[in-house]
């Protein structure tokens, strides 16, 4: 039987002061800089825009991010594996 290794985080944010976002069930990191970073999380790939965005900490094996700066805005693209709506499986 094989053994499934994908983990099993709860995604959650936390943003306190719009200075500091700790973000968990973040699957892979993207690209970053001080005004962007992007992630894949368990609920879509993440987009933080901002000012002096800094990565404070991160750790992958437990699916989280700290990021500290002046955070403005946070935007959620659809996850890759997103179920077809009605239209699409009427049109398959």
């Amino acid at each position: 039987m094989a053994m499934d290794k994908t983990p099993n985080w709860q995604h959650q944010l936390t943003l306190l002061e719009r200075e500091e976002l700790t973000i968990d069930g973040v699957t892979n990191l993207g690209s970053y800089d001080e005004k962007e970073i992007v992630m894949e999380t368990e609920q879509g790939v993440l987009t933080v825009k901002g000012d002096g965005l800094n990565i404070k900490q991160l750790n992958l094996d437990k699916g989280n991010i700290i990021i500290d700066g002046n955070i403005k805005v946070l935007v959620y693209d659809e996850p890759a594996q997103t179920k077809k709506g009605l239209l699409g499986r009427l049109l398959k």
